[in-house]
This record gives structure tokens, C-alpha cells and sequence, in this order.
């Protein structure tokens, strides 16, 4: 056994099992303590919740929790384990939760047979939440897994491996664009992948300004285009009509590579194919499509961005969604929107250019980062994240209209 799964393997089971626990945020020493929190005293905010059920954020944990949901169809990159599985991996993104954005969070882990079924079990209990996070499940069905729960629940439903992978990589993308003196408009973009993450991504990618026929995805079988009769309805939104077939052909005179599919799927030669300064995403985890060494020694001209914390570059999810949902819930958004993700991408993308705090750079360990090749997106401990992430994310939802509180709290004035 290694030394580091060892480690990974006591750090969940001691000195008590599991990363999460619940803690008390009320007394409940003495009688009168136990008459006020349950029997007789738990009756007044039952009353007024059934006479308004707004009244639940005033008298209930609900405006401060999150629930972290999964089938365990698609945990990391290990695949389908089943539920139980899946419950370290979201126990962690409650931690995350906590750590970044002091949001409350409990992991919820889903049998079911049908999606139907699934989606039936989330949003009957989606009412106890102030938001939902779904995670690690499988493409296609997370599509009409969180569409269906989008339109039943009351609460913003945000599928992370979905759109936080997209708000980081466009965040990330536009940054490194700039370095390269390249505007997203006018770049063509290939994308190694075809799941829930490369979709999301370069749907958002369009929204920030991408052109739709200047995209090139391919999936297992090779570029996705439109003579093809075997695509998914998400995969038909990206067949090209092109005589192109294979990532060689794609590539040549490329831009940008975005990969969300695979360890070491893009070789040293084909890169050279691209056009000069290019950008790559190499973030497959933890094996990225192309090691970033072996990159730059094919081309000392691109940027390149891994999922890996140990590379400079880290496209990492934990830039994004605690304070996505710390914003929606600061004003009660009932869902999270476009214009939410594309606020929280400007708000990340401008942090890189900034100053960065000594406290940042001794939790990074490293003596400075200035925006440029090896530094074009914030790092996950910067603390200026939360603030200005979810300032920008609650606004944004209090414009488009879907904030039940339309100014914001004071605490972001």
C-alpha cells in the first residue's frame, strides 16, 4: 500500500470516522433549554412556517444548508460504484462547503431504478434545502436529471460537474485568451469529451462570446459531426458539418484544446499542429490528456491548465461553487441562472489580475504570482473569493429576477 493512500485512508477514519459531524447552535442544558427547542416551544415556528413558509428561513437552518446529492453513477474518474460509494466524495464537498463559504451541507446518497425515480426522491425532499448541489452522475441522464429538478424545486439545483466546471474553465479560458493576445469570438476551440463537463463548458464558452461553428468536439468515436447517426440530443448541438474526422485534423491551426476525457489522449506531435500560441486545458483527473512538461517541451509558445494542484493553472471546481451557492442563498434565488455563472466568471477572472494577498502566496508556497502564463486564475485559499464571488453571483440573481430578497444583505455593502 503507498504511503499517500495510507494517509487518504486514516485521515476519513480517524479520529472518528467521516469529515462532517452536526453541531449544536442552540443551549440545551437545562429544562427550560429542552422546552423552548422541542415540546412545548418547537409548536410556536411550526405554526408560523405552516402559515408561511417563507417563515422557515427565519425559524430553521434552511437559508444556510445545502444538500449534496448522487446516485454514484460517475464518481471521479473511478465511474459507476454505486451510492455508498460516492458518500466520501460528497462528505468532501460538504467540507468544502463549510471551509470556503460556511455554508451547512449533509450528503445524500440515492438507490433508485428508474431516473424517474430520482428525480421524484430529490425533489420531494428539496424543500428542507436552501439549495441543492447534484454531483457525480453519469451523461446523459444528469442533463434531464437536473432540468426535471430545476423546474420542480423551489431551490436552486446546480449540477457542480456540470457548471462549475464551466464557470472555472471559461473564467481560466478568457484569462489565458487575453495573455495570448486572442479574443474568444475569434478562436477556434476543440474539445476532448463529449459528457456533462465538456458540454457545460462550452455551452458557457458560447455564452461569453465562443462561436458555436468554430467548435470542434469529439467524443470516443472521433470528431462529432453531422453525418453521424449515433449522438445523443446534447452531442447533436455540436456536430459539425465537416469532412474532419480525427483529433489530427481538428487540431491543425487550432487555438484552444479543452480536454474533459482522458489520461495522455493528446500527443506531443499533434499539439504542434495548432496555431501559434495556443491554449490547452489538459483536466482529466488525476491524469491530465497531456502532462504539462511534455507539453511545453513540444511548444514553448502556449498556456497550459490542469486539474491537478501540483501544476500552476489549477482549473479547480472549489473556485466557484461554495460561492455560487452563498450568494444565491444570501437573497433566496430559486435557481441559478446564466447570468448568475457568467457574473461569478468575472468575478473570478478579475481576481487573477490583481495583487496577490502574502497570505495567498504562503498557502501556495511560492514567493509571487502575477497574471500571466503560469498564472491566469485565482488560487483556491485566496480570500477574496467569497466576497466578491458571491456579491457578484447575489446580485446578479436580485437583476434577472430570481431573488426573493432584492437588495443586497449588508454584509456585502
Amino acid at each position: 500500500m503507498s504511503d499517500f493512500r495510507q494517509k487518504a485512508l486514516d485521515y476519513h477514519a480517524h479520529p472518528v470516522p467521516g469529515k462532517i459531524s452536526v453541531e449544536l447552535t442552540k443551549p440545551a442544558e437545562t429544562v427550560n433549554d429542552l422546552a423552548l427547542a422541542y415540546s412545548p416551544g418547537v409548536a410556536e415556528p411550526v405554526r408560523e412556517i405552516a402559515a408561511d413558509p417563507d417563515a422557515a428561513y427565519k425559524y430553521t437552518a434552511k437559508g444556510n444548508m445545502v444538500a449534496v446529492i448522487s446516485n454514484g453513477t460517475a464518481i471521479l474518474g473511478l465511474g459507476n460504484l454505486g451510492p455508498l460509494a460516492s458518500k466520501p466524495v460528497m462528505e468532501g464537498k460538504a467540507l468544502l462547503f463549510k471551509r470556503f463559504a460556511g455554508l451547512d451541507s449533509i450528503d445524500i446518497e440515492v438507490k433508485h431504478r428508474t431516473t424517474d425515480e430520482f428525480i421524484s426522491t430529490v425533489a420531494n425532499i428539496a424543500d428542507t434545502f436552501g439549495g441543492i448541489n447534484l454531483e457525480d452522475i453519469k451523461a446523459p441522464e444528469c442533463f434531464e436529471i437536473e432540468q426535471e429538478l430545476i423546474k420542480r424545486c423551489n431551490v436552486p439545483v446546480f449540477h457542480d460537474d456540470q457548471h462549475g466546471t464551466a464557470i472555472v474553465t471559461a473564467a481560466a479560458m478568457i484569462n489565458a485568451l487575453e495573455i495570448q493576445n486572442k479574443k474568444i469570438n475569434d478562436v477556434t476551440i476543440v474539445c476532448m469529451g463529449a459528457g456533462a463537463a465538456a458540454v457545460a463548458c462550452m455551452e458557457l464558452l458560447i455564452r461569453c462570446g465562443a462561436q458555436r461553428e468554430r467548435i470542434y468536439m469529439l467524443d470516443r468515436k472521433g470528431v462529432i459531426h453531422t453525418r453521424r447517426d449515433d449522438l445523443t440530443t446534447h452531442k447533436k448541438l455540436f456536430a459539425n458539418n465537416t469532412d474532419k474526422r480525427t483529433l489530427e485534423d481538428v487540431l491543425e491551426d487550432a487555438d484552444v484544446f479543452v480536454g474533459v476525457s482522458g489520461p495522455d489522449v493528446l500527443p506531443p506531435e499533434a499539439l504542434k499542429l495548432m496555431a501559434p500560441n495556443p491554449v490547452v486545458f489538459a483536466c482529466s483527473n488525476p491524469d491530465p490528456e497531456i502532462k504539462p512538461e511534455l507539453a511545453l517541451a513540444a511548444r514553448d509558445d502556449l498556456i497550459i491548465a490542469t486539474g491537478r494542484s501540483d501544476y500552476p493553472n489549477q482549473v479547480n471546481n472549489v473556485l466557484c461553487f461554495p460561492f455560487i451557492f452563498r450568494g444565491a442563498l444570501d437573497v433566496r434565488a430559486t435557481a441559478i441562472n446564466d447570468e448568475m455563472k457568467v457574473a461569478a466568471v468575472e468575478a473570478i477572472r478579475s481576481i487573477a489580475k490583481e495583487e496577490v494577498p502574502v497570505e495567498v502566496l504562503k498557502a501556495s508556497n511560492v514567493e509571487s504570482l502575477t497574471f500571466g502564463k503560469d498564472y491566469i486564475i485565482p488560487k483556491p485559499m485566496d480570500p477574496r473569493l467569497l466576497p466578491r464571488v458571491s456579491k457578484a453571483v447575489a446580485q446578479a440573481a436580485i437583476d434577472s429576477g430570481v431573488a426573493k430578497i432584492t437588495e443586497l444583505p449588508a454584509k456585502y455593502l
